[in-house]
């Protein structure tokens, strides 16, 4: 019996710890969640190209040297038109196969060229396929142009989300709302590539490549959660 006595008061200390924890926690009621967006159309002002040098033949020695000449005129050129930054990229060096033997090599390089005078570019890219094949071209939208677009819509989304929430107060008959959750989300589009048909083999100079940036959509979600208020 005397257990079963001193017992009884620690049931009731956990019952009261129990309802003063549960008061310290602010109770939640009439919320709404609500999603909106602003969309709008940029430019692309950014190209970049993609070409290559490939070669086979029974030398890999060979090969790797006119390649690489290739490359390296190529190369040469383009850092003569201003504005155009030109990368390499992968090297490739692969045995050919016959019948489980090796019958010769396959030698690869490309190269990636950025800019946003575009006009030069495609001037550039008909001269320079005398040298190297035109594996893809793709466009995208500069960072700092992205960057005035999202500042222009970011308004255009919280007033869109401000006037759903008073739209959602009104019809539930509550004079005042207060915001208690919002998260602005700005997403950029993907670099757009245009894959153009690779030659085997370079070709003689042609006319200036046509190149059609276009533009595309640039999209704000503004989500959050407002709190509707008693009169």
């Amino acid at each position: 019996m005397k257990s079963l006595f001193w017992s009884i008061p620690c049931v009731f200390a956990l019952i009261s710890s129990t309802a003063a924890a549960d008061e310290d926690v602010p109770l939640t009621y009439d919320r709404v969640d609500l999603s909106v967006s602003a969309q709008g159309e940029v430019s692309n002002d950014t190209l970049a190209a993609i070409l290559f040098r490939e070669m086979e033949g029974p030398g890999a020695a060979a090969l790797a040297d006119e390649v690489n000449k290739s490359i390296a005129e190529a190369i040469k050129r383009i850092k003569q038109v201003p504005g155009i930054q030109v990368q390499t990229l992968d090297y490739q060096t692969l045995p050919v196969y016959q019948k489980e033997r090796i019958t010769g090599w396959r030698v690869r390089q490309s190269i990636r060229l950025e800019t946003k005078d575009i006009a030069s570019l495609g001037t550039l890219l008909g001269e320079i396929q005398q040298q190297l094949n035109l594996q893809s071209i793709g466009y995208s939208v500069s960072p700092e142009r992205m960057k005035e677009v999202e500042d222009r819509l970011i308004p255009q989304a919280l007033k869109a989300f401000q006037q759903r929430a008073e739209l959602v107060s009104h019809e539930l008959g509550r004079s005042r709302y207060r915001i208690v959750a919002l998260r602005v989300e700005t997403a950029g589009p993907p670099l757009r590539p245009a894959f153009m048909a690779a030659r085997a083999a370079p070709m003689e100079a042609a006319a200036p490549v046509a190149i059609e940036a276009g533009q595309q959509k640039v999209t704000v979600n503004v989500n959050g959660t407002i709190e509707l208020q008693t009169n």
